[in-house]
């Protein structure tokens, strides 16, 4: 991957950070999933970013993040397969 396609990809994880961000701040109720996979998405694209030029810290945090919304993900989902049972 070329420094600017990595870059590009890394953008885009961003502005999902940023939105589920905004979107959880200003939402009356959160949709836990939509949430939890921006963040997932948001994670797994920075992380693909990350490896053109490696950042430690970054690296740490992201892979944190994802796991987290990963675990969230997964809950948010099966809460709302239960509320869907009869």
């Amino acid at each position: 991957m070329n420094p600017l396609a990595a870059d590009i990809v890394g953008l885009i994880g961003s502005a999902l950070f940023i939105g589920a961000f905004a979107y959880a701040n200003v939402a009356k109720q959160l949709n836990k999933v939509w949430f939890n996979l921006a963040n997932l998405v948001g994670a797994i694209l920075l992380l693909i970013s990350l490896s053109m030029t490696f950042n430690l810290a970054a690296f740490v945090l992201e892979a944190a993040w994802g796991a987290i919304a990963a675990v969230g993900l997964v809950l948010a989902i099966r809460a709302k397969m239960r509320e869907k049972q009869p």
